[in-house]
């Protein structure tokens, strides 16, 4: 079979939409390897992923497509139809408005629809543009995959698109994270941050969305003595929490920092006493299976897509709810018991997300197209 990937996250974006393509890419691949795998992309960049093997990079040929390379992205991909693809798989909720001339299969993965079940979080210009494109994708696509049975429940709530042609896929994230990290590589980890021995651990955009000042609303009125790190790349929502920490002030018992290299992530998961992510909603919520599969003790929200991510592991909160965050973190931090039986059923919850499983389920969605 001959498989042609948008390869643009996967080239240039270092986070959520990237690790999925990029994981993706290689699962199938691997498991795979009997197919071709065409990656389109406008520009090549290969600082975060080199294809190899069965992988190809397709780019514009020469002259006007390119010269506007983001609009062959968009329509001038139906040129690339002589690599005789089976299917075609915009992997971040778009697909190029001219796959239907392509008598190409198509398949695009719908991550969440946050911008329209809480556009307060989003600037009008981005909602349009996004509500044009997935709309778009969803009504064009043969099978759309969606990240959680929440997703798919919204494709059909705001798009109307029969259920039927929704095939919920979940992620998986990458397997470093179930290698145990030993206390050497730990220490050295916590020392290139200036971190203390002990942490609670929040990753993750700063952003509204995440929710990270109620998080230390709970964690200040609890009256918590382990130091609360918060890690993540910054927005405009910092200010609004440094406002209230100028109010409320908490010592040296929170940290801030911001740039936390992706090749340090197991080691600092590792080295967490708790997990503490009260996203007001997400499509998947893949820092709660980093953190499962960690081996960390880990407290989410109730609703949206937390309990299909974290299963009968986690502890779930009303994400507005000051006192029941503190008391859920009070709670795993004082009672051995409890923290020792929700790193045994993460373990087990887990196996869902193999990587075997996954790349099964996305073929099998290839084949039945």
């Amino acid at each position: 079979m001959n498989i042609g990937f948008d390869a643009k996250r996967a080239l240039f974006n270092r986070s959520g939409l990237g690790n999925y393509s990029r994981s993706t890419i290689r699962l199938l691949s691997h498991f795979y390897p009997e197919n071709k795998y065409y990656l389109f992309t406008a520009k090549n960049n290969q600082e975060l992923f080199q294809p190899s093997g069965n992988q190809f990079i397709v780019e514009p040929e020469q002259g006007l497509s390119a010269s506007f390379p983001s609009l062959w992205r968009s329509w001038g991909i139906h040129l690339m139809n002589h690599r005789k693809l089976d299917v075609y798989h915009g992997l971040s909720n778009e697909l190029p408005w001219s796959i239907k001339r392509t008598g190409i299969k198509s398949v695009v993965t719908i991550h969440d629809l946050i911008f329209l079940r809480y556009p307060e979080y989003y600037p009008l210009i981005d909602r349009l543009i996004y509500s044009f494109k997935f709309r778009h994708a969803c009504r064009v696509a043969d099978k759309i995959i969606a990240t959680s049975e929440a997703t798919k429940s919204d494709i059909v709530a705001f798009f109307g698109t029969d259920p039927q042609k929704i095939e919920v896929v979940y992620q998986t994230c990458d397997p470093v994270f179930r290698i145990p990290i030993d206390d050497t590589k730990k220490e050295h980890v916590r020392k290139k941050y200036d971190l203390p021995e002990k942490f609670i651990l929040n990753l993750g955009t700063i952003e509204k969305r995440k929710n990270a000042l109620t998080l230390i609303k709970a964690y200040l009125n609890e009256n918590i003595e382990i130091p609360l790190l918060i890690a993540g790349k910054p927005t405009a929502y910092l200010a609004e929490i440094n406002k209230y920490l100028e109010q409320n002030p908490a010592g040296d018992r929170i940290i801030f920092r911001h740039s936390i290299e992706s090749a340090d992530l197991p080691a600092l998961y590792q080295s967490a006493s708790l997990f503490v992510y009260p996203s007001v909603f997400e499509g998947f919520g893949i820092p709660i299976l980093e953190a499962i599969y960690s081996g960390v003790p880990v407290i989410t929200s109730n609703g949206s897509c937390f309990a299909e991510t974290g299963g009968d592991a986690a502890l779930y909160c009303d994400p507005f709810d000051i006192e029941q965050i503190g008391h859920s973190i009070a709670k795993v931090l004082n009672e051995p018991k409890t923290r020792k039986s929700m790193i045994e059923k993460g373990f087990l919850h887990g196996r869902i997300f193999d990587e075997m499983n996954v790349a099964a389920n996305l073929m099998k969605v290839y084949c039945d197209l």
